[in-house]
């Protein structure tokens, strides 16, 4: 049996680095450039596998030097390809991230062979995703395949886990497939009109999704203030602080998270704990550049975890 399996993207990560985003029209000099391999999927998948759990992962490459990079990628962390397809005509799918001084980021991606998936794909790896105890998804692939692997794996009694970004409007159809959700504070926001600046509403949004999706559990990432998790199951409502550590890049960190999620709740971890470790095994990887390069091995985000206090803001 498979502890994860992951379905989605695969992204050529073109990063660019410079002290101010462009303005309109500009064009700006950069300070630095870099090449990674990342996507959502990808990066989920890795920081599960890295964490312990035998991970697999079901998405759509170009038959191009990046998709090859890919495949050379996953097999090197552990994590089962037999699920990818490799489209004929479309490339891998490329991320252009713009990276500040200060880690924070913003991405552009172009999905090519990403958007080729179909229900078909998803259906022909029905067994990988209903013989997983969690199945975890993003939005970056066509609603299409999201919803048909997360009602395969539902209906197998999987537990699933979605993360909605690129954040847009969500069939209350896919929502019915969700045990947990996890947005950053931008999602949250837009999923729900409130404000997740407000430290005071965060209760309120983890509550509101949790009640609209009729979801087991949320977790609402704040980025360097930590995380908010909501367990329903378990009555169980917690903030959890964030680490101080030495923050370069902040792409991925999110995805780092969210496979370290998978992988604890894989092992029947309860969810609050799951976040805890989660939330060390995002704040590390903020510490090294690139995405799927920058997921923490357990023992690390462990070591985190049991020698360091959060801090308290």
């Amino acid at each position: 049996m498979t502890d994860v399996c992951v379905l989605g993207s695969f992204m050529k990560d073109l990063v660019a680095s410079a002290e101010r985003r462009p303005l309109p029209g500009e064009t700006l000099h950069g300070t630095g450039f870099a090449e990674h391999l990342g996507g959502k999927g990808v990066n989920q998948a890795i920081a599960a596998a890295r964490m312990g759990a035998r991970t697999a992962i079901v998405g759509t490459i170009g038959e191009d030097r990046y998709g090859e990079e890919f495949l050379e990628l996953l097999a090197s962390n552990g994590v089962d390809t037999s699920w990818i397809v490799r489209h004929p005509s479309l490339g891998t799918g490329v991320g252009l991230p713009l990276v500040l001084p200060d880690g924070g980021n913003s991405i552009i991606i172009v999905s090519r062979a990403n958007a080729a998936i179909t229900g078909l794909d998803v259906e022909t790896a029905r067994d990988v995703l209903t013989g997983s105890k969690v199945l975890s998804v993003q939005l970056e692939l066509p609603v299409e395949a999201s919803h048909a692997a997360l009602r395969l794996a539902s209906a197998a009694g999987v537990t699933t886990i979605l993360t909605p970004a690129p954040v847009g409007p969500i069939d209350p159809a896919l929502a019915a497939y969700v045990d947990i959700l996890v947005p950053n504070e931008v999602e949250a926001a837009a999923l729900t009109g409130l404000d997740c600046d407000d430290e005071s509403q965060v209760p309120m949004i983890a509550r509101k999704l949790a009640e609209d999706w009729d979801l087991r559990g949320c977790v609402v990432t704040l980025g360097a203030r930590g995380a908010y998790v909501l367990d329903r199951a378990g009555s169980f409502e917690e903030r959890i602080p964030p680490f101080a550590v030495d923050t370069v890049d902040t792409v991925g960190a999110g995805d780092a998270f969210c496979g370290s999620l998978a992988a604890s709740l894989a092992e029947g971890t309860a969810l609050v704990d799951a976040v805890r470790l989660a939330n060390a095994a995002g704040a590390l990887s903020t510490t090294v550049n690139g995405a799927a390069a920058s997921a923490p091995t357990r023992a690390d985000a462990l070591a985190l975890l049991q020698t360091t206090t959060p801090s308290s803001s």
